[in-house]
């Protein structure tokens, strides 16, 4: 009989474990009947898992396949409530009461939780931080005072210390305990990679490019990027890391960042979720990126990794072909690239060829001429021009977009422009939109005398800085001495 009831509880605990699927439970009181969402977080997205009907204060969100691990939410009247997180276990109950929908605090400070550590981990930290940051207020008051001499806030910001140092503790203390779970693989994620200070060389000198170094093969040590559950987070880790890592450890120039990405890439490749977000959250910061010559990054990354067909496996054809316009639209105009010419009638009908300009330098400046932008970005460059032409030796050739000869005209007329300026639409040769990507107006190209662009998408208010940094440049350049080019976070 005993060898039968262990066999029975055996059979019981067998069917337990192997539970699959999700069945999360609620029991919230102080709810009426009503509808109520599972939301989850996707990078800087939020997406709706599932739907509920609450009977009494009950309701149960299942399904026969589990749920992918990561932070969720509640919704209710689209109204955002409380987070929770699903690891391993989705089997489990949260008990909580309110006095009111949205009086967010009740939910947290009222949580019960059963069947799930992972859970209740999460909500204890989260009671651990609320504790501490009433510790912390009067410390902090003393701190940001302004009328209180640095010197008198030493005890204040040694208190504001040892308390952090507490949360520190206890958050080391979770990730120890159970580091598989949701909560302290989030805690881990945003806990900083301490860097040790630079060894010194057989010669006594310190190395100075130990620190960079030690950040571009550490940096991602506490943030598993091959863990999909890093993309459904409240705050979107995952593409602030990336960031960081591209944007502070690498020079801002595209084959160095493409190889970085590349080097990723290779981490993350075993999990087509996070290998196809990694891929795609680098193409779509590059598209249109805060360092001017970085959308090449772009072109590089639609050509790896989409023309190639390695994304094939998710991303439509529809998608597929959008982007394949618009990096063909880049490619041809990219830093470094020689700037096709265009040949156009002026307000005479008379055709003008941009690679007639004999100047040191060309400014390409597409405009239209009913666009407000371009209308006040218009007097400060004929300012530019006529303070600055001598100085740098340039020349404007002004593409107007409108087929309108009389607006041109109007135009030139009304600001007075001193430059070339033609009729776009009036080409002897490709459409100027074909070799030159001009999305907004007004968009400045600077090309040097051999027509190579050197300059794209900035403001007027930016070129003469550009210029005369790019004149050092080539003096350094000329003398031998070791340059950079100048760069620009500005334009694209």
């Amino acid at each position: 009989m005993r060898l039968k009831l262990i066999l029975f509880f055996m059979m019981i605990s067998g069917c337990t474990f192997s539970q699959s699927g999700y069945k999360i439970n609620f029991t919230i009181k102080g709810w009426k009947d009503t509808t109520v969402y599972l939301g989850s977080y996707y990078g800087e997205s939020t997406v709706l898992m599932d739907t509920a009907q609450v009977k009494g204060n009950s309701f149960s969100f299942y399904g026969k396949k589990p749920l992918p691990e990561g932070f969720y939410y509640l919704v209710l009247a689209k109204n955002k409530l409380f987070d929770f997180v699903i690891g391993k276990n989705q089997f489990f109950t949260l008990e909580t009461s309110t006095s009111g929908y949205l009086k967010i605090e009740d939910y947290v400070q009222n949580m019960v939780v059963k069947g799930d550590t992972d859970n209740k981990m999460y909500f204890d930290n989260i009671y651990f931080n609320i504790d501490r940051n009433k510790e912390v207020e009067p410390f902090m008051k003393i701190i940001k005072d302004t009328t209180i001499k640095e010197d008198q806030k030493k005890e204040a910001r040694e208190a504001f210390a040892k308390i952090n140092e507490k949360v520190m503790t206890y958050q080391k203390e979770v990730i120890a305990k159970d580091p598989t779970s949701m909560t302290a693989r989030w805690l881990k994620a945003g806990t900083i990679v301490p860097v040790p200070d630079p060894p010194k060389k057989a010669d006594g000198t310190i190395d100075s490019t130990y620190q960079l170094k030690y950040m571009r093969q550490h940096f991602f040590d506490n943030f598993d990027l091959k863990d999909e559950a890093m993309i459904r987070l409240p705050r979107p880790m995952y593409q602030e890391k990336l960031k960081e890592y591209l944007s502070k450890l690498f020079i801002p120039q595209p084959d160095s960042v493409v190889k970085a990405i590349n080097g990723l890439v290779e981490k993350v490749k075993p999990n087509q979720e996070t290998y196809k977000y990694l891929v795609w959250n680098c193409l779509f910061t590059y598209q249109q990126p805060e360092i001017m010559g970085l959308d090449e990054v772009f072109v590089k990354l639609y050509d790896q990794y989409f023309a190639s067909g390695a994304m094939d496996f998710w991303i439509n054809a529809k998608l597929k072909q959008n982007l394949k316009e618009y990096a063909d639209k880049i490619r041809v105009c990219t830093i470094g690239h020689v700037g096709a010419n265009l040949i156009m009638q002026d307000q005479n009908f008379k055709p003008r060829s941009m690679y007639d300009i004999k100047n040191k330098y060309t400014i390409l400046f597409i405009f239209r001429p009913d666009c407000g932008h371009c209308r006040e970005e218009t007097p400060k460059l004929v300012d530019f021009y006529n303070k600055s032409k001598a100085k740098y030796d340039f020349e404007v050739y002004a593409v107007a977009t409108d087929t309108s000869m009389k607006m041109m005209r109007d135009f030139i007329k009304e600001f007075k422009t001193p430059w070339i300026t033609v009729n776009g639409p009036r080409t002897y040769l490709e459409p100027y939109s074909k070799v030159y990507h001009a999305d907004t107006t007004p968009t400045i190209y600077i090309l040097d005398d051999k027509k190579k662009i050197i300059a794209k998408k900035l403001p007027v208010k930016q070129l003469d800085d550009f210029l005369s940094r790019h004149e050092k440049f080539l003096q350094l350049k000329k003398s031998g001495a070791s340059a950079k080019p100048p760069k620009n976070t500005s334009g694209n």
